[in-house]
């Protein structure tokens, strides 16, 4: 009998903690780092609430120290086993790679509340750097099938998507525009200029309907009903499109597995 070859402890690693290379969902490694990022992001939106935070600051400290630890183990630990995959097998050049990618500036960010342990700087900056730990949760996208799936789908109707957008500008424009023209005069304080008429063509469009700026002429009312109109055309273009390209998303991820499973 031939015995199997032995698997290094980069690669043993690498298997564990990137989801790509477990078929059979997430490794226990993962599922901790998943259950971290979840209660990590749900202290740091405790902690802005006084009343909490005031109440135990030295156990929100402690708890953030040791989450930032975890962190930076993990993203030192992401860059030894980079060169496992074959995009970055380059044992620099990859892991330089690796670093720039987006999934890797995600996890560079979620150490940024560490910066806060210096206690230097603005109130108003270390806040910032404080409610970072909020923009943990990003990292659950490499977790996610589902994220995943969002992406693909994001990128193959890509085209389709820019153009809905390119469409939402331009009304977006011109019904500012028309507003400017039909109220300004009227009310300045809401349509002076077409800046300012942009907020309620925005609130218009995407159906909102605030209510703090409203027309008062019978052409201004026209103008705002064709805007609530092409309002409703332009949510509905977008969500049919990607909703397709979910489905066949979908649908080329059970081939996949279909395939891998076969052989």
């Amino acid at each position: 009998m031939t015995k199997p070859a032995k698997i290094s402890l980069r690669r043993w690693v690498f298997d564990r903690l990137d989801p790509s290379a477990d078929a059979g969902g997430l490794s226990i490694a993962n599922k901790v780092l998943t259950a971290a990022i979840l209660i990590s992001v749900i202290l740091a939106i405790l902690e802005t609430e006084p009343a909490i935070s005031e109440s135990s600051p030295v156990l929100f400290a402690l708890t953030e120290i040791g989450f930032t630890s975890l962190f930076l183990v993990e993203y030192v630990v992401r860059i030894w086993i980079a060169p496992e995959d074959p995009r970055y097998a380059h044992p620099l050049f990859g892991r330089l790679r690796w670093m720039v990618t987006p999934t890797a500036i995600i996890d560079l960010v979620a150490l940024a509340p560490a910066l806060v342990l210096f206690g230097a700087g603005p109130v108003y900056v270390l806040r910032l750097f404080r409610l970072a730990r909020i923009m943990r949760i990003a990292k659950l996208g490499r977790m996610s099938a589902a994220i995943t799936v969002l992406a693909d789908a994001i990128t193959a109707r890509r085209f389709e998507l820019l153009v809905s957008l390119a469409v939402a500008v331009m009304a977006l424009v011109l019904s500012s525009t028309a507003m400017y023209l039909v109220e300004g005069t009227i009310q300045p304080e809401a349509f002076g200029s077409i800046p300012r008429a942009m907020w309620w063509s925005i609130i218009t469009l995407t159906t909102i309907g605030y209510g703090d700026a409203v027309p008062v002429t019978a052409l201004g009312r026209m103008v705002a009903g064709v805007t609530a109109i092409c309002g409703i055309g332009l949510i509905a273009a977008p969500t049919g499109v990607l909703a397709a390209a979910m489905s066949d998303a979908v649908k080329r991820r059970r081939g996949k597995k279909v395939e891998g499973v076969d052989a």
